[in-house]
């Protein structure tokens, strides 16, 4: 798979992130290393907002919160965007925040 490609399925899932992650060692790319920041990112930023709607929702029983359990797709389809645009552009809303971070990826 090419990078764009990787970077592309590093937007699906966490499973999605380690493939893309395994496969593009052999083949890194700035671009392949920026998308899987952000998209590692966006993975932590999915868990830590279902933590927080859990709670919520147990404290005050109102339902309307889950409608915030939407904005992680929302974030991977405009990162798949940004993707198939060619373009490094971070995330709205967190992006800014993993951009210097995962200093593993390089």
């Amino acid at each position: 798979m090419d990078n764009k490609t990787l970077s592309i399925v590093s937007y699906i899932t966490v499973f999605g992130w380690i493939i893309s992650y395994v496969l593009g060692k052999d083949k890194p790319s700035g671009f392949l290393k920026y998308h899987l920041k952000q998209s590692l990112g966006l993975v932590i930023f999915t868990a830590l907002l279902s933590i927080a709607i859990r709670i919520v929702l147990a404290v005050t029983h109102m339902g309307v919160f889950t409608f915030f359990g939407v904005l992680p797709l929302i974030l991977s389809i405009i990162g798949i965007i940004n993707v198939a645009n060619d373009v490094e552009k971070p995330l709205p809303l967190i992006g800014k925040m993993f951009e210097g971070k995962f200093s593993f990826i390089g």
